[in-house]
């Protein structure tokens, strides 16, 4: 193991301009949101929406980096890293402005919110940013704590306490065989740095038995944070248990999240092994698709659908990561970004629709929802249209992409039940839209929500179909970061 050297851990500090700001004012908003009355929590969350805007800025004003390390190589700046920052950061703030209002009508509008969501999105940002195993798992546990007080956010709430315990539970197991895995991992390579391990792997490290014995518990914490199926059990309950904004949170910016470990730990650190974890991959990829799609049909209340619509939509994901190649590991990032895209959108439609009181999280609360607002009808429409990957919505161009990613390493068979797990998919998809458009409403009450999120919404669900039609703009800038 290398020797610490202070100067050398401190040069490069100006690389984390944005996690140090963010940092800061994640602190700063905690100690404000002490002496802002509840009549003024507006306050918090604006402070909190810019604090992501502007971290975004310094993110974007940092020069496109190849591969810049800093902090005693423990921290790296690239294409890839700068890609996830910005898309969680973007993200995050159209979270925060989606959930306001459904905050406000549950008197939990309360700047713990805004506080935990800002360190977790630091966390994300650690992570995309890791180049060291330290920083994965400093990175992934500020993510993880942050989430767990989110699901447990709503005080009154058992269902929530419930979620929120199951989740701790079996996140906590999973972190620990992770940890345990990359003790393992430094066991046989002698080191914690992400690229020593890939060089030392690539040497010869790579046949060692002690390291499959490694990957195994690496790979049972990969597939949890992923929810991935045989490890998928907690993402129908926290989806359904917790308040539909953390809800949000969780199957958008987290995902970018999870992407970022498994690129920086498998893809990057673990790249040698390749052909040991891409079989594992491959069962993650295939059951996920088949158990995901095949029980989401059955589901009559929304968010748990849209669980099991997430754990098909990872197994799609990781078809690109499995490939090992990097027009594979592009289709990974089109996919998730598209992907985060999709599923803020439809959870902003629930919010959209929920009122105090109500929540709208079942199916039958969209009944007819084209006589209610033909607009948002619309709008929620292509979401669907998009999620079950057809054209020319962005959702298509996603699941070509890591399609073509196993044809072009001999899967063909992995292709196969893409496709028709695909079509399997889209029932439960275009359920919804034939609810909305030929079912009576179950519900006049007028749409709420303010002008800031119907403006936000609008143009998110809008943004599925403007990258279907040209999709260049997002499949140049994900070959940019492989090429």
């Amino acid at each position: 193991m290398n020797s610490f050297h202070p100067a050398d851990f401190t040069a490069g500090l100006a690389l984390l301009t944005p996690e140090i700001f963010l940092g800061t004012s994640a602190c700063l908003i905690l100690i404000l949101d002490l002496f802002v009355p509840q009549s003024r929590r507006v306050i918090t969350s604006t402070l909190s929406i810019l604090t992501v805007l502007i971290s975004a800025g310094l993110v974007l004003m940092q020069p496109w980096s190849t591969h810049t390390l800093a902090l005693g190589d423990m921290f790296v700046l690239d294409p890839l890293a700068q890609v996830l920052k910005v898309v969680t950061l973007i993200i995050v703030a159209v979270a925060f402005v989606y959930s306001g209002d459904y905050l406000q009508h549950r008197s939990i509008y309360k700047g713990e919110y805004y506080v935990l969501g800002l360190f977790a999105t630091l966390g994300i940002l650690v992570l995309s940013s890791a180049a060291n195993l330290i920083t994965v798992y400093l990175g992934l546990e500020m993510l993880s704590l942050s989430l767990y007080a989110m699901v447990a956010f709503d005080r009154d709430s058992g269902v929530a306490a419930e979620s929120a315990m199951k989740y701790f539970v079996l996140s906590a197991l999973s972190s620990g065989t992770l940890l345990y895995g990359m003790s393992i991992l430094y066991g046989v390579t002698g080191s914690l740095d992400l690229g020593q391990i890939a060089h030392a792997l690539h040497g010869g490290g790579a046949a060692n038995v002690g390291l499959l014995f490694g990957l195994a518990f690496i790979m049972v914490g990969v597939g949890f944070k992923f929810g991935a199926v045989p490890f998928h059990m907690w993402i129908p309950d926290v989806y359904q248990g917790a308040p539909t904004s953390v809800t949000l949170y969780i199957g958008s910016a987290s995902m970018v999240g999870s992407l970022a470990l498994i690129m920086r730990l498998l893809a990057e650190g673990m790249g040698p092994a390749h052909h040991d974890w891409s079989q594992m991959l491959t069962v993650f990829a295939v059951l996920s698709m088949v158990i995901g799609n095949l029980v989401a049909i059955m589901q009559t209340n929304l968010k748990r659908m849209l669980a099991y619509s997430t754990i098909s939509h990872v197994g799609f994901l990781l078809m690109g990561i499995l490939s090992g190649t990097p027009g594979g590991y592009q289709a990974s990032l089109f996919y998730t970004i598209a992907y985060v895209i999709m599923t803020s959108g439809a959870f902003g439609m629930i919010l959209l629709l929920s009122r105090q009181g109500f929540e709208s999280d079942r199916l039958e609360d969209f009944k007819g929802l084209n006589t209610r607002s033909p607009w948002f009808a619309s709008m929620m429409a292509m979401l669907m249209f998009s999620m079950a990957g057809v054209p020319p919505f962005v959702g298509f161009w996603a699941k070509l992409g890591v399609i073509q990613a196993v044809l072009g390493v001999d899967l063909l068979w992995v292709a196969i039940v893409a496709v028709l797990f695909s079509v399997v998919g889209a029932f439960y998809y275009l359920r919804m839209i034939k609810m909305m458009y030929f079912d009576e409403p179950l519900d006049a009450t007028p749409i709420g929500g303010s002008g800031l999120m119907r403006a936000v919404l609008s143009v998110n669900s809008l943004a599925v179909l403007a990258l279907g039609i040209a999709p260049a703009v997002l499949l140049d800038l994900c070959q940019r970061v492989f090429r």
